[in-house]
């Protein structure tokens, strides 16, 4: 069913037909039809889906259509509808929703589930804690693979996943970890401790989501176990999740990189307002750096009076050599988010950096020097200065553009936040001193 097949049968009133379709259909697919769903029939079509689909469907809703459907719900469809929800789909939820809403929801919870979200709400922001999930399949070391099986089957049917099952003692510490194919061919009276890998790799409920992202990079997990400050098993991360992760932090880095506070809602769902609260500060910061800039051509004003000539280098010199920078705290952001780079390879790093420089600097000098001479036609002096200028501001451009990222991360800072508009500025200002400071000593202005 395609959109235009779906307003037609809303506008035919063929509800039961809309209902078989959306059953037959992923859930993800199906959510993304109540989107061109008028907002007046919203309620009415949800309320046509059964039980499993509806909660499923829920689940891949926007907020805004969450939240509508949750206005038209008496406390006990919510109720039911919240109970079929995996708790960390419940918890993404609860957060995208204004205040009043979610008071609601948890007025009509269970006790226990009421709970449950309390203590995953209390999670810090961008904790492992805060996007784990506790539904999760753990069985005893001290088990048999029959009675190990035969737990899964009667708890691991609402599970998020029971393709690893965790092992744990009677006070829920993690002992180890059996895949469910290692359950399948094992012996019915083997015992779980015998066939269990007790090499965890597990994440604290405190460390930053990225930490628990990037465990499960490096090890290919499909989900990692989170545990509290007793090593006690509380919950685990899914692959699905770490994704979600992964596209957020992403996102959050390009608004960064390109000098943008970051922001949780949708581009299109951000108010005009908003949007300029979010930009106006980083575009005041960067212009009032570059007014260091205006200050270098000033005081060397005499110079370029003398040779005037100079004058029209400039942009192409501080153009390349943020570009240069730019290219390398590219590369140094990048190697840091997905843990190539350390603090401890910062040395590595400056060598191999010069080196490129040191090739980048002399290609662009000598392509450069044969501009000026052939095209614009300088004297020999001149296209020295401008083409010496190039070379030692693509040299320090790519040691600020290097370092700055990682010295950034050392002291807590987002390295992002060094990426291209400030290392622009910086670098615009050291090219203009080089600049004047050679031409000044070869042309004796």
């Amino acid at each position: 069913m395609n959109r235009e097949e779906l307003i037609t049968m809303l506008d035919e009133q063929k509800y039961g037909a809309i209902m078989r379709e959306m059953e037959n259909m992923n859930a993800v697919d199906a959510a993304e039809l109540f989107s061109y769903i008028d907002s007046q029939q919203i309620p009415r079509v949800f309320r046509l889906l059964k039980k499993d689909n509806a909660s499923e469907i829920f689940a891949e809703l926007d907020s805004e259509i969450q939240e509508k459907i949750i206005t038209s719900m008496s406390d006990k469809e919510l109720s039911r509808i919240m109970d079929e929800l995996f708790i960390d789909d419940a918890v993404d939820m609860l957060e995208e929703l204004p205040a009043n809403v979610v008071n609601r929801i948890l007025k009509s919870t269970s006790k226990e589930l009421r709970q449950e979200l309390n203590r995953y709400l209390n999670y810090p922001d961008n904790s492992s804690g805060s996007i784990m999930t506790s539904e999760v399949v753990s069985i005893h070391a001290s088990m048999t693979v029959n009675q190990a099986v035969e737990k899964i089957r009667k708890t691991g049917v609402d599970k998020e996943t029971v393709y690893v099952i965790y092992v744990t003692d009677n006070s829920r510490i993690l002992k180890g970890i059996v895949e469910l194919r290692d359950l399948l061919f094992a012996k019915e009276d083997d015992k779980i401790e015998d066939i269990m890998d007790s090499s965890i790799v597990s994440v604290h409920t405190l460390e930053d989501r990225e930490c628990a992202v990037e465990l499960i990079q490096k090890y290919d997990l499909l989900a990692l176990p989170v545990v509290d400050s007793e090593n006690r098993l509380v919950g685990i991360i899914t692959v699905d999740d770490a994704m979600d992760v992964l596209l957020d932090e992403a996102v959050e880095d390009i608004e960064i990189m390109a000098a943008i506070s970051p922001t949780d809602k949708p581009y299109l769902k951000t108010g005009v307002f908003e949007t300029w609260l979010k930009r106006i500060p980083w575009l005041l910061i960067l212009m009032i750096s570059s007014t260091f800039t205006g200050a270098i051509i000033n005081h060397y004003e005499g110079a370029l009076g003398a040779m005037v000539i100079l004058t029209s280098f400039i942009p192409m010199l501080m153009g390349t050599g943020g570009n240069a920078g730019g290219q390398a705290s590219a590369t140094i952001i990048c190697g840091l988010s997905n843990g190539e780079i350390r603090m401890g390879n910062i040395l590595r790093i400056i060598w191999k950096e010069f080196r490129v420089s040191i090739l980048c600097g002399v290609t662009l000098s000598v392509a450069t020097f044969a501009k000026v001479m052939l095209i614009d036609q300088t004297s020999v002096e001149v296209a020295f200065v401008v083409s010496i200028t190039l070379l030692l501001s693509i040299i320090m451009a790519k040691f600020v553009g290097a370092t700055l990222p990682i010295l950034a991360k050392r002291i807590g800072f987002d390295p992002a936040v060094t990426a291209s508009p400030f290392i622009t500025t910086f670098v615009d200002a050291l090219s203009l001193i080089i600049y004047f400071a050679i031409a000044t000593s070869v042309l004796g202005l």
